[in-house]
């Protein structure tokens, strides 16, 4: 897999992992990506996490044909992409590492080496002659690192995305982009819609036929579709018109009444419905359908004079991923002293532009009869 010519795919896919970054369950592995364009010079478009090193450095033996590299990019220095920089610099003495002036600073942090005399630090908008083709270096600061930076090669239009477009799985494994790219978004760039925003813009100016990001595949066709979703995504907008319905049950009866108003909203055509068990479901998947739908339902079982942990967990995790511009229905359980919506609508109240629906529906133990006038009652104003 190559996207042209001269410029060679050489990355590897990590089918082995099982929690990327030690959070994120990726039941379909990973891929480091990495790229080489040869020309009169050669560069290297990043390296990959050391856990594959050995397989990567035959694959780039193999596409030198014989040739040494004269540079280095470095996009991002997240190990998972900068792990073989130093037995890179080991076996090619004479590479020059072309970084931002910020990830030439922290590559002492991760490497017990000099690198002074190596490096070269690239500002916005500087350029990088290979021969025939020119790479031009755009800051992409908190995408999601500070010093992260991508790079737009001219002759191809190829944009080297860094860790914007990318997704879980490994190539090996065919799925459907956006379901995995979403997860991803949301819960490695999610925090930083703004910054992305500002990447987006920088995009826009390119004429871009190639999109290839650092995890995931290379992007070429319907190109617009990409972008168009990052748009969505980093402007905090609803990708689906629907709720979500987040809930924590300690002995089923917060299940029960988190069922009912899903079928209760089907009913009214509240659009996509999706409920999650945030007791067993990844978490990683709730946030993601959090950010997608465009209302929220959270209901909670009353514990230890708060929230039972699984809901306290969730919505500290959308406290953290910067969650906002949604409407939310709180529904709380509690058999002697109900306090999980308090403590709910004290954390949503710290969202940016989160309206709380009234009215909140308190469980005494089991939903019963007489309860449903209420959730009713909250499901008609949460569809307003």
């Amino acid at each position: 897999m190559n996207v042209s010519e001269n410029i060679k795919y050489i990355g590897v896919d990590d089918v082995e992992l099982d929690l990327f970054e030690s959070q994120y369950v990726v039941p379909n592995g990973i891929s480091y990506n990495s790229y080489l364009i040869i020309d009169e010079l050669v560069a290297i478009m990043d390296t990959v996490d050391s856990r594959l090193g050995s397989e990567w450095f035959a694959q780039l033996e193999k596409a030198l044909c014989g040739r040494k590299p004269d540079y280095l990019v470095v996009h991002h220095l997240e190990p998972d992409h900068a792990g073989e920089i130093l037995r890179l610099t080991e076996k090619y003495p004479e590479l020059k590492i072309v970084a931002s002036a910020r990830a030439v600073q922290m590559l002492p942090q991760f490497f017990n080496a000099d690198f002074s005399d190596r490096t070269i630090a690239v500002k916005e908008g500087d350029t990088l002659s290979l021969g025939e083709h020119t790479l031009t270096f755009y800051a992409a600061p908190m995408v999601h690192w500070p010093e992260v930076m991508v790079s737009y090669e001219s002759r191809e239009k190829v944009l080297f995305s860094a860790d914007a477009f990318g997704k879980f799985g490994a190539l090996s494994h065919q799925e459907d982009w956006a379901c995995e790219a979403r997860r991803y978004y949301f819960n490695i760039c999610g925090k930083y819609g703004n910054q992305v925003q500002v990447l987006l813009k920088k995009v826009a100016g390119l004429d871009v036929n190639t999109i290839c990001p650092l995890h995931g595949p290379i992007l070429t066709e319907n190109l617009d579709y990409y972008i168009g979703l990052y748009d969505c995504w980093s402007s905090y907008r609803a990708e689906t018109d629907g709720v979500f319905i987040a809930y924590a049950s300690i002995h089923g009866g917060t299940a029960q009444a988190a069922k009912k108003m899903a079928e209760i909203l089907e009913q009214k055509g509240a659009g996509k419905v999706s409920v999650a068990d945030l007791s067993r479901c990844d978490m990683a998947e709730a946030i993601e359908d959090a950010f997608r739908m465009s209302r929220l339902v959270v209901a909670a079982s009353s514990y230890d004079a708060g929230v039972f942990p699984p809901m306290n967990d969730f919505l500290h995790h959308l406290q953290i991923k910067n969650f906002q511009n949604r409407k939310v229905g709180i529904i709380e359980n509690g058999s002697w002293a109900p306090c999980a919506a308090r403590v709910m609508k004290e954390m949503l109240q710290t969202m940016k532009s989160i309206e709380i629906a009234e009215p909140t529906v308190t469980i005494r133990s089991r939903m019963k009869e007489e309860d449903l006038p209420r959730l009713e009652e909250l499901a008609n104003e949460m569809l307003r």
